[in-house]
């Protein structure tokens, strides 16, 4: 998955978006969009009140951001370990990456 996608009045630009093998066999293509529509639009997921602040700081200062959703979300997610799929937004803002935790 390496395309440009642009979404309306998204928060910060995405860069090249790219996957892992573990995320794109984890979860089907129309979930990433959806996961990647609502991390551009500042709706972190799962993540602690830790990284949901780090988020706040990255979108102020230009640092990495990330993102998880859960692969089944009739399951439930921590935001790390089983049905959790991240997305990471380089602070250069160059690329974001589709991963599972276990690949970072």
């Amino acid at each position: 998955m390496n395309a440009s996608f642009k979404v309306p009045s998204q928060h910060f630009p995405l860069g090249s978006i790219v996957a892992t093998p573990g995320a794109l066999d984890a979860c089907s293509h129309e979930h990433r969009l959806a996961c990647l529509a609502r991390h551009v639009h500042g709706d972190w997921g799962c993540v602690g009140s830790e990284d949901a602040a780090s988020n706040a700081e990255a979108l102020r200062e230009g640092f990495r951001i990330l993102s998880a959703y859960p692969i089944d979300p009739s399951k439930p997610c921590k935001g790390f370990g089983d049905n959790c799929l991240w997305i990471i937004t380089e602070a250069d803002r160059s690329a974001t990456t589709f991963l599972l935790p276990d690949e970072y």
